[in-house]
């Protein structure tokens, strides 16, 4: 099983922590990296292979990470010499990649089963697999629906519910036959393609732990959640 790890944002929403460091690589709880926790659990779930995309500092990672042996995998690199968009840089590295495979974003924390996402990938048949997550937002204000300058209908401070993308996907690589490489692709914009294209993409619904570390209040969320939660996280590993 080959994973790909998307890791070479600029992490420009967790400054300043990620001023001298790339954002995979701060640490959680005392003595962990991001991204060696993620690799640690790719490792534990049979993942032998995986791919770093890097731009943004990406010699920092390169020099942690290494061939990838510590873990007892095979890790090599695709350099990103400018911003590609979430999906772009697979394009660049399209021909080295096995039928299916495992994408992911590099600042991720969760106890998702990564193996279990690519196996319900490949039963699927579907282009694409997103794992997604049940988020409930609380709208603080009452809401109005309003038509030709009536109010029709009002809720009182609404819960909304929805399904959000945890930034793993299970992906096949003729899905990506009919883009340029070296040409920027946004997840988003794949996604938009598949639906106009009717060829939906396949849900993978998770309601265990999972966390972005894309925000101060997040990363901070991360790091004092992590001792309770280590035994789940690195289980196996």
């Amino acid at each position: 099983m080959h994973a790909v790890i998307l890791a070479g944002g600029k992490g420009v929403r967790l400054r300043p922590y990620t001023t001298a460091l790339p954002k995979p690589l701060v640490p959680i709880g005392d003595q962990h990296a991001i991204l060696e926790i993620v690799l640690r659990q790719l490792a534990a779930a049979g993942f032998t292979s995986c791919t770093l995309a890097i731009g943004h500092l990406g010699e920092i990672i390169r020099a942690y990470v290494g061939d990838g042996s510590q873990w007892g995998m095979t890790i090599d690199y695709a350099t990103e010499d400018s911003p590609l968009g979430t999906m772009g840089p697979l394009l660049t590295m399209r021909d080295r990649l096995p039928e299916e495979f495992l994408v992911m974003n590099g600042d991720i924390l969760t106890d998702l089963d990564y193996a279990d996402v690519l196996r319900r990938h490949r039963e699927s048949g579907a282009p694409l697999t997103i794992a997604t997550y049940a988020r409930t937002v609380k709208i603080d204000f009452g809401v109005l629906t309003t038509d030709d300058s009536k109010v029709v209908g009002f809720t009182e401070k609404p819960n909304l519910d929805y399904r959000v993308s945890m930034g793993v996907y299970g992906l096949s690589r003729a899905t990506l036959d009919s883009y340029t490489a070296g040409l920027p692709l946004g997840f988003d914009e794949l996604v938009l393609d598949l639906l106009d294209a009717q060829n939906p993409p396949h849900a993978y619904e998770f309601g265990g732990y999972w966390l972005d570390i894309g925000r101060p209040d997040d990363y901070d969320r991360a790091n004092a959640e992590f001792t309770s939660r280590k035994s789940l996280l690195l289980k196996g590993a």
